[in-house]
């Protein structure tokens, strides 16, 4: 027993140590925390029943055995060191343990985490050694599992694909996700602890500070920003790109934490423009298409047959007078028509493919490599495969995906060859057309008023399906379709 400790109790209840010494084995008892005592031999005298409870050892099996037993094997080789620097360190008391955390070992012989102080005394009989241990192990599977969770937790924020990022009441970055740094192409070295504002361009700075108050004292936890509009932000750069953007607000003890999630919209927006682009100079086209559809209509048909009505009328009132001028009459206007019945066809064709319809698609793209050779002089090879039978309406997509890559390279490639593939997969149609050519630079801007290999990309994606172009100057092209198609889309 600690004589400064027997003697205070001593004097507070008499004389008799048994009264002393039987309130202090209640005190020790009754404590919370493990108490154990050991001697300079480091043989436990002490022993409470905190101890009992946390190294599951009965008072009467541990007291006079070597502390040793209350301690893991890997780490009894270095405990009798400690103890003996501590007892010629001339300190009273410490805490022990890097980070305080030691680790005990309970009678089934597993191991657990103690938070641990030590103490010594001087005695008539030598010095004793008290440590006062507490049972950890919740502690530090809540401080574990705490560090797992924000693990967890920072492992999904930068799998995400937006930008994330949170600022204090200051407006001082204090999360950026591994999004943020490829959007803004900023490091998160480079932005943490640093003001908002530098991932926005200038001209929105002066009004962002006042946003943030005002979202801030509305309560609302969360909401979209922007009204709808298109926000802008400011890459590493100094380029701008437009964003959607959210942003949610969090009160904590240290003040309120604003976080804005925020997306790329550039090639949305980029889409979008081109979409619309395409669309005006579409109906610009199908307009233009109409024109001159009428104006064959009117040049070609409606002449040939007002001048069929007028040598019609002319046979009505001539025939018996003038015999041998009506049959000139008549080879004439035998010849007229079959000039209109060719118009018509040519005119009919343009309109609609008929050799689809008649013939399937594997002779109409035959006619269409043999047409474009004929016009342009260029072999074209063409290998389609020969079981291949589409219904409406990708047979129509395909043939006039080739019609227009044809219609290219026919306008553009200057090329020697030209190869078409058409074959099948299990669940798609794939197309190439390649020609050697002189190619082009795919990432050039595109020509006014020219649809070109966006309108072959518009074609596949109205059927989901996808186009790729390949092509470098001098090396020729390459434009490859794939269509997804399912088993109603195959004739029987």
């Amino acid at each position: 027993m600690p004589l400064s400790l027997f003697r205070s109790l001593e004097a507070t209840l008499g004389s008799d140590p048994h009264n002393a010494a039987a309130l202090l084995a209640g005190v020790l008892d009754s404590a919370m925390d493990a108490i154990v005592t050991v001697d300079e031999r480091h043989e436990i005298v002490l022993y409470n029943r905190a101890a009992e409870k946390i190294f599951g050892w009965p008072r009467d099996d541990i007291l006079g055995q070597p502390l040793d037993k209350l301690i893991p094997e890997r780490f009894r080789p270095t405990h009798g060191d400690q103890i003996r620097r501590f007892g010629s360190a001339g300190v009273t008391s410490r805490r022990m343990g890097a980070l305080n955390v030691v680790y005990g070992l309970r009678s089934d012989g597993t191991e657990f985490p103690m938070d641990a102080s030590i103490s010594q005394l001087e005695t008539p009989k030598g010095k004793l050694f008290t440590v006062i241990l507490r049972d950890v192990s919740e502690r530090l599977h809540s401080e574990h599992e705490q560090a797992r969770l924000a693990a967890r937790l920072a492992g999904l924020l930068d799998s995400a694909m937006d930008a994330i990022i949170t600022v204090d009441e200051a407006q001082r970055i204090v999360l950026y996700n591994q999004a943020a740094e490829r959007i803004f192409g900023r490091p998160s070295e480079q932005a943490l602890g640093q003001k908002l504002d530098q991932l926005m361009p200038e001209r929105y700075r002066a009004g962002h500070d006042s946003h943030i108050g005002h979202f801030s004292a509305t309560g609302t936890t969360s909401r979209r920003m922007g009204d709808g509009t298109v926000l802008y932000g400011l890459r590493a750069n100094g380029q701008e790109f437009p964003m959607e953007a959210s942003i949610s607000q969090l009160a904590t003890g240290e003040g309120k934490l604003f976080t804005v999630i925020l997306r790329d919209i550039t090639e949305r927006m980029q889409a979008q423009e081109e979409l619309s682009t395409f669309a005006a100079e579409a109906q610009t086209i199908r307009e233009g298409e109409k024109s001159r559809v009428a104006r064959e209509l009117h040049d070609e048909l409606a002449q040939s047959l007002t001048a069929l009505k007028m040598d019609t009328i002319w046979l009505r009132d001539n025939a018996r007078g003038q015999p041998d001028a009506a049959v000139s009459k008549l080879s004439a206007m035998v010849g007229m028509l079959d000039t209109t019945v060719a118009a018509t066809r040519r005119i009919a064709a343009d309109l609609r493919p008929l050799l689809l319809d008649d013939l399937g698609l594997g002779p109409a793209i035959e006619w269409l490599a043999n047409s474009f050779t004929q016009r342009t002089g260029v072999p074209c090879e063409v290998d389609v495969d020969e079981e291949l039978d589409l219904q409406e309406p990708y047979a129509t997509a395909v043939f006039r995906i080739v019609q227009e890559s044809l219609a290219n390279v026919g306008k553009h490639a200057h090329a020697t060859a030209v190869n078409v593939l058409v074959a099948r997969t299990p669940r798609a149609v794939v197309l190439e057309v390649s020609d050697d050519g002189r190619g082009f630079a795919t990432d050039a801007p595109r020509k006014r008023h020219s649809l070109g290999l966006m309108g072959l990309r518009e074609r596949a994606q109205l059927l989901k399906g996808s186009a790729s172009i390949e092509s470098e100057p001098g090396r020729g092209t390459r434009v490859q379709v794939r269509i997804p198609v399912h088993e109603g889309g195959l004739a029987p």
